[in-house]
């Protein structure tokens, strides 16, 4: 292998741009690692880690791009970088095509193109906070997809949004639907008369395609950031987003999502429950029936169960589901493997996604780690091997510095689920496979390589390895849930048809599995 480096002087592009070229770029034919990033600090600390940080990757300034190709032996480098300097290139000019026009900065783009109120900021962590800066005191609206940004200017930009009556949404916000526009990595769904405000990205992609399978349809999708219902940001923006939907004509019903809150946010923000005005479905991974019953809402157990009370309550009539008997399921399952055979491994792209089948497996007694873990003993890195029943958020922070997004780019989950083929303890795998318009084109066919080698793997062990597959998107999205779980379902995977079935189905094998 050789490897090749490249800066680019003051030439910049957005984060959300590089990932997607590197995603292409790690797709060329002889191309093991493709890396474009900006100069910053913190991605150089990332090829520092890689044992790729050359000199003269070292002198990169923020404002400077960085090129570093990992080609296989015999590779033309020459021809392979060209490629990838095309990819940039057709990257750069891409807005300006059809007569649209590019804007250098905020201000001159909010003064030339009328109506305009809302900005969707995708830069560096390191820059991103001041521009929404400038977006906020524009009287702009700002949707934040950059991450690695400080809590403290979280905080203090959540609080200049709320003084000018404006929405926050990040960072790290990575999904949401404002008046039927679908932003990021949100899906195609129906119109419709239910609302959704939530900390969680694939948490409310679930709900929202959920609620479409069941007949229902979506009026607003607000997203509000990972960081925002901890103790330190108060959950400012999902009492804003909450506020915003009860006074909303076209919404009438509420479904609020999201990880376990801090204490004291859940007791803020149920008391916006008991004020809304309107019926309000509460999601809260490991939350408390008996506080949002206390506070007038309607507790979920789980995202299913959050998407059937809302279409419920909106007064749909709800399309019929085929009931999953997962303790039948996972009986066939166990009868598969092998002596030893017990653990299940979860690789997922999204965090709400992971946690809803871990609290499932956790919930059956079982002992789970994961990089997400709330509990400090059972928490792993990134880098740590798998032990017991582990679940891995790809999309966290630990694993996407300095990298693309798993539902952009799923290599490094690729790698692992070949690794965790090797473990003669491993039961089943469960994976997502998340569709939406700023996700991967097609999930499945990515990773169906990885799938028949890590069979294989299991195969010359003697072994039977399940792997679980869930599709989260809706019929409209392109591609569709169809044609994705045709390809699984051809190559052997077991599909399930929700986050929730997903996880009783990964629990009951996890029992069955430890009783045989």
């Amino acid at each position: 292998m050789s490897t090749t480096a490249v800066v680019r002087k003051n030439t910049y592009f957005d984060s959300v741009s590089l990932m997607s070229v590197s995603t292409k770029a790690n797709g060329l034919d002889g191309v093991e690692q493709a890396f474009t990033a900006m100069g910053t600090e913190m991605n150089k600390g990332v090829l520092e880690n890689l044992g790729l940080l050359t000199d003269e990757l070292r002198d990169a300034g923020n404002g400077d791009l960085m090129i570093v190709l990992v080609t296989a032996e015999g590779a033309d480098t020459e021809a392979l970088l060209a490629q990838v300097e095309d990819l940039l290139h057709r990257k750069a000019p891409a807005s300006a095509t059809a007569g649209a026009v590019t804007y250098r900065t905020i201000g001159s783009a909010a003064q030339a193109i009328e109506g305009a109120n809302l900005v969707i900021i995708a830069v560096n962590g390191a820059y991103a906070g001041r521009e929404a800066r400038k977006a906020l005191e524009s009287g702009l609206h700002v949707m934040m997809f950059s991450d690695n940004v400080p809590v403290e200017e979280e905080v203090a930009l959540k609080h200049l949004a709320h003084d000018k009556g404006l929405f926050m949404m990040g960072p790290d916000c990575g999904t949401a639907i404002i008046n039927n526009i679908a932003l990021c990595f949100g899906n195609k769904v129906r119109t419709g008369n239910v609302g959704i405000v939530a900390a969680s990205g694939t948490g409310s992609q679930e709900v929202s395609v959920r609620v479409h399978a069941l007949g229902g349809g979506i009026s607003q999708l607000i997203g509000t950031g990972g960081r925002d219902l901890s103790e330190e940001v108060g959950g400012i923006m999902m009492t804003d987003g909450i506020r915003a939907l009860a006074a909303d004509p076209a919404t009438d019903v509420i479904v609020l999502v999201s990880k376990p809150p801090a204490p004291s946010v859940e007791k803020k923000v149920l008391a916006e429950v008991a004020a809304a005005g309107k019926p309000v479905v509460v999601w809260f991974i490991d939350g408390s029936e008996e506080a949002v019953a206390a506070a007038g809402g309607h507790f979920a157990a789980g995202s299913l169960d959050a998407a059937r009370q809302a279409v419920r309550l909106a007064g749909v009539e709800q399309s019929p589901t085929e009931t999953f008997d997962a303790e039948a399921a996972a009986a066939g399952v166990v009868a598969r493997l092998s002596a030893g055979q017990r653990y299940v491994r979860g690789l997922f792209c999204g965090g709400t996604l992971c946690d809803e089948t871990m609290y499932a497996v956790r919930d059956a007694g079982a002992e789970v780690w994961s990089n997400i873990q709330k509990d400090p003993a059972h928490r792993l890195t990134a880098a740590a091997p798998s032990t017991g029943h582990t679940f891995l958020d790809f999309g966290d922070d630990d694993f996407t510095n300095g990298r693309p997004h798993p539902m952009i780019d799923p290599t490094p989950r690729l790698e692992r689920l070949v690794e965790e083929a090797k473990d003669p303890e491993v039961a089943a795998v469960v994976m997502d496979f998340v569709l939406g318009f700023g996700a991967h084109e097609d999930p499945v066919g990515a990773t169906l390589p990885a799938i028949e080698e890590a069979q294989r793997i299991a195969a010359e062990g003697g072994r039977h390895l399940e792997i679980i597959g869930y599709v989260l998107g809706t019929d409209l999205d392109t591609p569709s849930v169809a044609a994705q779980t045709a390809a699984l379902t051809a190559a052997g995977v077991t599909v399930t048809r929700s986050s929730t079935e997903t996880g009783q189905f990964a629990r009951e094998i996890a029992k069955k599995a430890e009783q045989a």
